[in-house]
């Protein structure tokens, strides 16, 4: 009998709209993945096979780098939580909430956040509870879950978004992307500015610091991050890496995989709350540290699963994925998983019981494009192929017994039997000769396309799949089969003449895949040039000027866009005399955070030629929000400042040591419709750079 997992399947190949807008999507990602890992000097292959080991490094040795992380954590100044399950984790939520007197939350994407239906507990309370990113806002409109870990509204087409908008926001119809973008900018600005807490998730944490990392592409990270005056970060034990040097390889994946950018738009360092001096920043940082099965899950044979950077490239490479969309993904009962595609069929069983999705399992082809997809190398056929097998015995999976299966099996009863008949009759070759020639010739009798035959529903072989028609006769009886067996022959003999070259098997020396080639360096106006180009690339602009025509440049900016106000630092931290000049010249300055102000100065701690990325730290007189509130973005990059590699900007000591940072490259920018770019969504719709000649 079809289960509703079935049902789902049924209902998604034949939903135009949705395979339309998957299609894209997939298309769209792994045409941008390629262009983004030709810029990488080292290769991907040696990336990934670093990124790999780290992550095995880190899972092997959990407690130890937990235990590391949390001391520094506590050290800043963060609150850190344990919560060893979902219903702990909430209660934690709770109890900040409650004890704040909060009413309204502005959330962050953060897939933890979904793992325990944060949500619906805290609307159950009473809370108001905004989803800020964008996509993530769409499907909280229409009432629906996430369709995927990276792009929420995958599923759903610029005209169904129209439609959303009409309808509960109350907004003329329009299927215009960046007109629908500029209308949730509009209704979430609001938001940002009245919330009482910022609930974010957290992509890595550093071991060696305590410091939590934050990457987005919108703005709406940093301004959860950064204007209420609570914040919660919900991280999963295992999203650690050991050192600094270990998030840089990170980054050099992760947007690379999810995205296919060099970096996101923002990537936020947060070491601590606010400190005495500073005009914005929480004045808590609470740190809920998740296990829900995690500890688990890494005693069990899926424990390589825990290397995942939720980066979604799996999902957009994935045959299934790309016919049936995320929303597919549920129990035989209907529960849907809040981690679809290969990744979310063995995380899924793992943190939540194979008896209650171990199908996922079964919803992927083996072809193993995940694996190559994925930049941290995970198996994930072998992790799926062990689901799978748990059908027959439960405990090869090590999992705790309460999320094992007993009598139920995921396997149709149709297709098991099939399966033992053909265990037995390939144990029995004359046996399996002969049904192979019966089945060759009753295959000729099925309409199909040429080479394939359509196998009845009633088997459970593939709802929208065709199987190969078996051959008439046996390959071994085939001339083909002959030749090859006569070349082998004659290779084996040559093999064994002496002196021949013996074919070497054995691993390959792992130090030898870690030789990476020469890394980015560059003569001090190569640096220039190319992080101006990398800016450009981003949709950023970059003015070079000599510092005594900086004023002039900065008013020449201000007066074509009719501004006779910003918001900046305070002049100790910019180019002596220079707010000076803009006042004499008629232009209004404020040093406290302003939402109406439509233009933010600042200065930058650093540039990252490779990237185009601009570095910002916050210290009093320095505030974040100058370069995240206003529209336009005006910075001031000293050419010496300039930096050839990410690495290098990470080891800088006011990184580490700031109460958070924030890597810049370019003006904040989503693709959550149709995976159309559209620039300016909550942060900056343009930046400028001014870099300073030395």
């Amino acid at each position: 009998m079809p289960t509703e997992f079935h049902r789902r399947i049924h209902t998604a190949l034949a939903d135009s709209q949705l395979q339309a807008a998957l299609d894209g999507n997939a298309e769209r990602r792994l045409q941008a993945l390629t262009q983004a890992f030709a810029s990488i000097p080292e290769g991907r292959a040696a990336l990934r096979q670093r990124a790999h080991a780290m992550r095995a490094d880190v899972i092997a040795n959990l407690e130890s780098y937990l235990a590391e992380f949390i001391a520094h954590a506590t050290e800043n100044g963060l609150l850190v939580h344990r919560a060893a399950d979902a219903a702990e984790a909430l209660s934690i939520v709770s109890q900040i909430a409650h004890e704040s007197g909060a009413r309204l939350i502005a959330k962050s994407k953060t897939m933890v956040g979904e793992e325990i239906r944060l949500n619906e507990h805290l609307e159950a309370q009473g809370l108001k509870v905004v989803e800020t990113d964008l996509g993530e806002y769409i499907v909280q409109l229409r009432g629906e879950p996430p369709a995927h870990i990276i792009t929420p509204a995958v599923h759903l087409t610029r005209s169904q978004v129209g439609r959303t908008f009409e309808e509960k926001l109350g907004l003329p119809f329009t299927t215009d992307i960046p007109t629908l973008t500029a209308a949730a900018r509009r209704v979430l600005r609001q938001t940002f500015l009245e919330a009482d807490i910022g609930v974010s998730g957290v992509n890595a944490g550093v071991a060696e610091s305590g410091t939590l990392c934050l990457v987005t592409n919108e703005g709406n990270g940093r301004m959860c991050t950064t204007l209420p005056d609570i914040h919660i970060a919900l991280m999963g034990l295992e999203r650690l890496v050991p050192t600094f040097d270990d998030l840089a390889l990170l980054l050099a994946l992760l947007p690379r995989s999810a995205t296919g950018q060099k970096l996101s738009v923002y990537t936020s360092l947060i070491n601590a709350p606010r400190r005495p001096g500073e005009s914005d920043g929480p004045s808590q940082r609470h740190l809920i540290v998740i296990d829900n099965g995690r500890l688990a899950l890494r005693r069990s044979a899926l424990a390589e699963a825990l290397y995942c950077i939720r980066c979604g490239a799996c999902l957009n490479v994935c045959p299934v994925f790309r016919e049936i969309g995320g929303h597919a993904y549920i129990s035989p009962q209907g529960q849907m998983t809040p981690y679809p595609g290969p990744i979310g069929s063995v995380i899924s069983p793992g943190l939540f019981g194979v008896a209650s999705f171990g199908n996922l399992a079964r919803a992927s082809s083996l072809c193993g494009a995940c694996t190559e997809a994925c930049p941290v190398e995970i198996d994930l056929p072998k992790l799926l192929l062990r689901i799978r097998a748990a059908d027959a015995d439960p405990a090869t999976l090590g999992l705790p017994p309460a999320a094992e299966p007993s009598t139920h099996s995921h396997v149709p009863s149709a297709l098991r039997l099939g399966l033992s008949l053909f265990s037995w009759a390939a144990a029995r070759p004359r046996l399996f000769a002969l049904a192979q020639r019966i089945a060759g010739l009753f295959s000729r009798l099925v309409p199909a396309p040429a080479g394939w035959m359509r196998l009845p529903a009633f088997t459970g072989w593939g709802l929208a799949r065709d199987f190969p028609r078996p051959a008439a006769r046996p390959f071994s009886a085939s001339l083909l089969a002959a030749s090859l067996a006569s070349k082998s022959g004659a290779e084996t003999h040559a093999a064994t003449r002496p002196g021949s070259r013996q074919t070497s098997h054995a691993a390959p020396d792992p130090q030898a895949s870690l030789d990476p080639t020469p890394p980015l360096t560059l003569t001090p106006p190569e640096r220039i040039e190319r992080f101006a180009a990398e800016l450009t690339a981003l949709g950023g602009q970059a003015v070079r000027c000599q510092t005594q025509d900086l004023a002039g440049c900065i008013l020449h900016t201000l007066k074509a866009q009719e501004i006779a106000s910003l918001y900046a630092w305070e002049a100790a931290y910019l180019p002596q005399g220079l707010l000076e000049a803009l006042k004499a010249a008629g232009i209004q300055v404020t040093h406290q955070p302003d939402p109406q102000a439509k233009v933010g100065l600042t200065g930058a701690l650093a540039g990252i030629a490779e990237t185009g990325t601009l570095v910002i730290s916050s210290v009093p007189g320095r505030p974040l929000t100058a370069s995240l509130l206003p529209e336009t973005h005006l910075a001031i990059l000293r050419s010496q400042d300039i930096l050839d590699r990410l690495g290098q900007a990470l080891a800088l000591p006011q990184v580490r040591q700031a109460a958070a940072s924030v890597l810049i490259s370019g003006p904040s920018r989503t693709a959550d419709i149709e995976m159309t770019l559209t620039i300016g969504v909550h942060g900056p719709k343009t930046l400028l750079v001014f870099i300073l000649e030395a």
